[in-house]
């Protein structure tokens, strides 16, 4: 009998050419996971990816940039995507300016008292998903990527398309953290977002936008028995 200390997931990382919003990323993910994956496997592909093949990012040079964006960037981390006045002005320009002014305001004052993350939860759907310039592969690292569109459609169209036992759309960094965007039914998506917590996907100029998680539906049946 297996038990779950001998049952262990690989991750394979798989390295592409630059996708652009010319190509379809339901195809070029078969195309370069072809005979790679199987019916046990899941397919994740990095968010930023699906983003910029679905056109969803800005020129940085071409976005106007408000005082107010100014202004508001100072209050976030550096190390945040919304920590430039590039970044933070496309949310404004996705979630509108004053919602995100008061989801700043309101969630600076909450976080005094001890309650995190509230600014994310109010600011739109966009605040935790943009990558501003630099977070993404050249030649996108002169713009600002939101995140995709309809996530859980595309990743119910990679699981038709390939065969797999689940996909997911990742969004992961080098400061371990790790999301899920999109995930389709049956998969625990928590699960799989610790086992990418090392980011398989690498930085940008390594080219390894997606990841197979092999072996994921018996590792994650060994831990439900």
């Amino acid at each position: 009998m297996t038990t779950t200390q001998e049952l262990r997931v690989e991750t394979i990382p798989i390295s592409t050419r630059i996708l652009t919003q010319k190509d379809d990323i339901v195809e070029m993910v078969d195309k370069y996971t072809r005979g790679k994956i199987g019916e046990n496997d899941v397919i994740c592909v990095a968010e930023s990816v699906v983003a910029i093949t679905q056109g969803k990012f800005l020129v940085a040079d071409q976005i106007e940039i408000s005082g107010l964006a100014k202004l508001c960037c100072r209050f976030i981390p550096d190390y945040g995507s919304l920590a430039t006045p590039h970044g933070m002005q496309s949310l404004m320009n996705a979630e509108g300016k004053y919602r995100v002014a008061f989801a700043l305001f309101a969630g600076f004052m909450l976080k005094l008292v001890g309650l995190r993350g509230m600014f994310y939860k109010w600011g739109g759907e966009q605040a935790a998903l943009i990558d501003d310039v630099t977070g993404t592969m050249p030649p996108f690292d002169k713009c600002v990527v939101y995140g995709p569109a309809e996530p859980d459609k595309v990743v119910a169209n990679l699981k038709s398309k390939l065969g797999c036992f689940g996909a997911i759309i990742a969004d992961v960094n080098d400061l371990k953290r790790s999301r899920i965007v999109g995930v389709t039914p049956g998969m625990d998506g928590e699960l799989a977002s610790q086992l990418l917590i090392d980011n398989p996907f690498g930085n940008a100029s390594e080219k390894r936008p997606i990841c197979i998680l092999k072996n994921f539906r018996q590792y994650q049946e060994s831990l439900r028995k």
